[in-house]
C-alpha cells in the first residue's frame, strides 16, 4: 500500500545572515579576550565554527545526530587561545540571541529548544577542554614545585626564588601545608579567592577552611598520600571563605618528599570554580525550563512527577490536570505569534495564581498544552472545584495588541494514580482523559477512568495494528443489498469493509472509525472505492449485470483535496460508468467548504451523489434542495425512533425531501412493519438486516439467477 506525500521545495542557506553573526562574534571576541589569531584568521574560524553550529541545531530539531558535536566546537574554542570564562559567557551571549534572530530558525518555537541544547553541549564542550587545560597547567605547576623543593637540598636559595616565581605568577591558589597539616606557605591567588591575605592563611590548619560536611573526604585523601596509595589526588571542594561564604573550588594535592624520600610537605593547588558552577547551573535550569513562559518543562515535570509519587500521601495521593488551550491557533494566526507567546505568558502567571495555596508544579508541555501536578492535602479542592477555578481565571480577558482575549480549556484529569505507576504512564492517563474531553467538546474537562481506558486502549490497539492486517489481506469488501421498498427487488449494492479476525470480526462502522482517527482512511478508502468499482465492472462484463454501486464516505474523505484525483483514476482504471456509481458524504462533513465542492465537482463528472446519516432537519432538506444530490439516505438511528413510535412527524419531512426532488433512502430496516410504513411515508428503497447483512462479492447472488 501507498500513501501519497508531498514533497516541499528546499530554502537556499541564509548565507548572508550567517555572514553577520559570525563577523558580530569574531569582533566581540577579539576586544574581549586574548587570542593568538589575526582578525582575517578569527573570521574564518569563527565562520567555520557558526557553520558547524548551526548543522548541529538543525540535526538536533529533526533528531538525527549531528555531523560534528557541539563539544567538540567548544574545545576548539579553548584550542583558539586564551578564551576564557568571559569569552565563553560573550560567545553564549552573541549566539543565544544570534541564532534565534536567523531566519533559517524559524519558527522560534521549533528551533528554541534545539539552540538551548546545541550551547549546553559547546559549553559542557568548553568547559571539558578548559578544565583539561587548568589540570595540565596544574600538573606543570606541580612538577615544577616538585622539583624546586627537591633541589633546594642543594641549592635553598635558587630552588625558594623559583618557587616564589612560580606561585606568584600562577593564577591558580597554591598552598604549602606540613605534616600536620598546617599552612607553611601560601600565594596571592588563594588569598583572593578566599578572601585572606597570605600572612593570615599562615598558621591556619587546612581542615579550618574547608567546609565541616568536606572535612572527612580531604582528611581520607591526605592519608591515601602518606600511604602511597595514590601520588596525588584530586576532587572538587568548598572552602569557607573569610566573609563566611563558600567558595567552590577544584582541589588537587601531592605529596613532597625530601631526600630521603620521606614526606615533608603537601602541595595543594586550587582553582575557582565558582564562576564556572554557577554558568553549569544556569544551562542546567535552562535545559528544564521553557524559553518563554519560564515554567518547568516536559522533561523537569516528568522528573519531578516521579519524586512526587514516590512520596506522595497514600490516603490523597496526588492530582494531575493535563491542559490544552481552545483555538490557540487562531490567537497566533490572527494577531501573530508574539502575540500568541504573551499569552502562553499570562495562562502561565493565571495558573500559578490558581495553584498558589497548592504544593504544586506547573509545567509547559509544548505549543499550548500546559500540565498541573498537586501533590494533595486535605485542604485540595476537588477536581470540578479546581478545574471550574481554572475557567474562570482564564475566561478574563487580557489585553494584547489592543485587543481583549481570553482563552477556555480542555483538561484531562488523572486523580490519585495508583503509586507503583510509572510517570510515563500517569501522564499517558492524562493525555487519554484530555482526548475525550476535547472529542466532546471545547472548554470540556474528563476525569480517567481505569474500566473506560482499557476497552479505548484495546481500541486503539486494533487501529496500529489495521495497517498491516490491511497489508496481510486480513481485510476485505463485502457488499450489502439495496432493496426496493415497493417490490422488494435487488435496487444496487453498498461497498462495506470488513475485517476478519476469526470469532471477532470487526465491522464497517469500526474499521472506517479507527482508520479516520489513524489517518490510514485515505488510502484505505480509495482501495475500497477502487475494488468495489472493479467488481461491479467484472459483474457488468462477465454477465451484464449493471449493478448501481454506492459507496459512503467519512468526513476526512469528504473534504479530502485529492477526492475528485481518486475518483476519476478509479474510474478511469476499472472503466465503471460514473452514472453506476453513487458517492455518499455524511450530512455534518458538508460544513466544509472543500466537501461541498468535492461534492459538486463528482456530479459534474457524473457521479452519482448522496446525502447520507440524514437527519431530515430544516438544515438538511435545505442542503439537499441546495445541492446537486440524487438521493438522501436516512439516519439510522431516526429509522429506529421511528420503530418505537412517536415519529409520525417523519413522513411529513420525507414528503418535503420528495419536493427537493432528492430520493429518500433508509439504513436499518429490521422488520416488514417497517418497510411499510416508509414505503407509505414515501422512501423508494432501504438496507438493513432483514435484506442482508453484508456478504463477500460470491454469496451476492444475481436477482434473476
Amino acid at each position: 500500500m501507498s500513501i501519497p506525500s508531498q514533497r516541499q521545495a528546499a530554502t537556499p542557506p541564509p548565507e548572508r545572515a550567517r555572514e553577520l553573526l559570525a563577523r558580530k562574534w569574531s569582533y566581540l571576541l577579539s576586544a574581549a579576550v586574548v587570542v593568538a589569531l589575526s582578525r582575517a584568521d578569527l573570521d574564518r574560524e569563527t565562520r567555520a565554527r557558526l557553520a558547524e553550529l548551526c548543522d548541529a541545531v538543525h540535526a538536533e530539531a529533526a533528531h538525527e545526530p549531528p555531523t560534528r558535536p557541539a563539544e567538540q566546537i567548544g574545545e576548539e574554542l579553548v584550542a583558539l587561545g586564551y578564551v576564557t570564562e568571559d569569552g565563553l559567557r560573550l560567545t553564549l551571549d552573541v549566539l543565544g540571541k544570534g541564532l534565534l534572530g536567523l531566519p533559517e530558525f524559524r519558527p522560534v518555537e521549533r528551533y528554541a529548544q534545539p539552540i538551548v541544547t546545541v550551547l549546553g553541549a559547546l559549553s559542557a564542550g568548553f568547559l571539558a577542554a578548559s578544565r583539561r587545560a587548568v589540570f595540565e597547567q596544574q600538573e606543570d605547576v606541580q612538577l615544577s614545585l616538585l622539583k624546586a623543593v627537591r633541589d633546594a637540598q642543594w641549592n635553598l636559595r635558587e630552588s625558594e626564588a623559583r618557587f616564589e616565581e612560580v606561585a606568584t605568577s600562577s593564577a591558580s591558589g597554591i598552598l604549602v601545608v606540613d605534616l600536620d597539616g598546617r599552612i607553611v606557605r601560601a600565594n596571592a591567588a588563594i588569598g583572593d579567592i578566599l578572601g585572606y591575605t597570605t600572612e593570615e592563611l599562615a598558621g591556619f590548619a587546612l581542615p579550618e577552611l574547608v567546609h565541616p560536611d568536606s572535612v572527612r573526604v580531604l582528611d581520607e585523601a591526605l592519608r591515601a598520600l602518606l600511604d602511597g596509595r595514590h601520588e596525588r589526588v584530586r576532587q572538587p571542594q568548598r572552602l569557607l571563605r573569610k566573609d563566611g561564604d563558600v567558595a567552590r573550588i577544584s582541589l588537587t594535592v601531592s605529596l613532597l618528599r625530601g631526600a630521603d624520600d620521606q614526606p615533608v610537605h603537601f602541595v595543594a593547588v586550587i582553582e575557582d570554580g565558582t564562576e564556572l558552577m554557577l554558568l553549569q547551573s544556569e544551562l542546567h535550569r535552562q535545559a528544564l525550563h521553557d524559553v518563554s513562559t519560564g515554567l518547568p518543562n516536559r522533561q523537569f515535570f516528568t522528573s519531578h512527577l516521579e519524586g512526587a509519587l514516590r512520596r506522595a500521601d497514600p490516603v490523597r495521593g496526588v492530582s494531575l490536570f493535563h491542559l490544552d488551550l481552545d483555538a490557540f491557533g487562531m490567537v497566533g494566526n490572527s494577531l501573530g505569534r508574539p502575540t500568541g507567546e504573551r499569552l502562553l505568558v499570562h495562562v502561565a502567571q493565571r495558573l500559578k495564581a490558581v495553584m498558589a495555596r497548592e504544593k504544586a508544579m506547573i509545567a509547559r508541555l509544548g505549543d499550548d498544552e500546559f500540565a498541573i501536578l498537586v501533590e494533595n492535602t486535605a485542604t485540595t479542592p476537588d477536581v470540578a472545584a479546581t478545574v471550574a477555578e481554572i475557567d474562570r481565571e482564564l475566561s478574563e480577558p487580557v489585553y494584547l495588541e489592543g485587543r481583549g482575549v481570553a482563552v477556555s480549556v480542555s483538561v484531562g484529569v488523572v486523580r490519585r494514580p495508583p503509586p507503583d505507576w510509572e510517570p510515563a504512564e500517569v501522564m499517558r492517563a492524562a493525555e487519554q482523559a484530555l482526548r475525550r474531553a476535547k472529542a466532546a467538546g471545547r472548554g470540556q474537562w474528563e476525569l480517567f477512568h481505569p474500566g473506560q481506558d482499557a476497552k479505548e486502549r484495546w481500541v486503539d490497539a486494533l487501529a496500529v495494528a489495521m495497517p498491516g492486517a490491511w497489508e496481510q489481506g486480513e481485510l476485505e469488501v463485502r457488499y450489502q443489498r439495496v432493496v426496493g421498498l415497493a417490490d422488494g427487488a435487488l435496487a444496487g449494492v453498498t461497498a462495506k469493509l470488513h475485517w476478519d479476525r476469526g470469532e471477532d470480526p470487526v465491522d464497517h462502522e469500526r474499521c472506517t472509525a479507527m482508520a479516520e482517527r489513524t489517518g490510514l482512511i485515505l488510502p484505505l478508502g480509495e482501495w475500497q472505492l477502487a475494488t468495489a468499482c472493479g467488481q461491479v465492472s467484472w459483474w457488468g462484463q462477465g454477465s451484464g449485470w449493471a449493478v448501481p454501486l454506492h459507496v459512503g464516505l467519512t468526513r476526512h474523505q469528504s473534504c479530502d483535496g485529492d477526492l475528485v484525483r481518486r475518483v476519476r483514476r478509479v474510474l478511469d482504471d476499472t472503466g465503471l460508468p460514473a452514472s453506476q456509481l453513487t458517492v455518499g458524504v455524511p450530512v455534518p462533513a458538508l460544513a466544509e467548504f472543500d466537501a461541498v465542492e468535492n461534492l459538486t465537482v463528482l456530479a459534474e463528472l457524473g457521479v452519482g451523489t448522496a446525502l447520507d446519516d440524514f437527519a431530515l432537519g430544516p438544515d438538511d432538506l435545505a442542503m439537499a434542495s441546495e445541492l446537486p444530490v440524487r438521493s438522501v439516505r436516512v439516519a439510522r438511528r431516526l429509522v429506529g425512533r421511528q420503530a418505537r413510535g412517536g415519529a409520525d412527524y417523519l413522513a411529513d419531512l420525507v414528503a418535503q425531501a420528495r419536493q427537493a426532488g432528492v430520493q429518500v433512502l433508509v439504513d436499518g430496516v429490521q422488520t416488514e412493519e417497517q418497510v411499510r410504513w416508509w414505503h407509505a411515508a414515501g422512501a423508494v428503497a432501504g438496507t438493513g438486516p432483514l435484506f442482508g447483512e453484508p456478504v463477500p462479492p460470491g454469496d451476492l447472488h444475481r436477482p434473476d439467477a
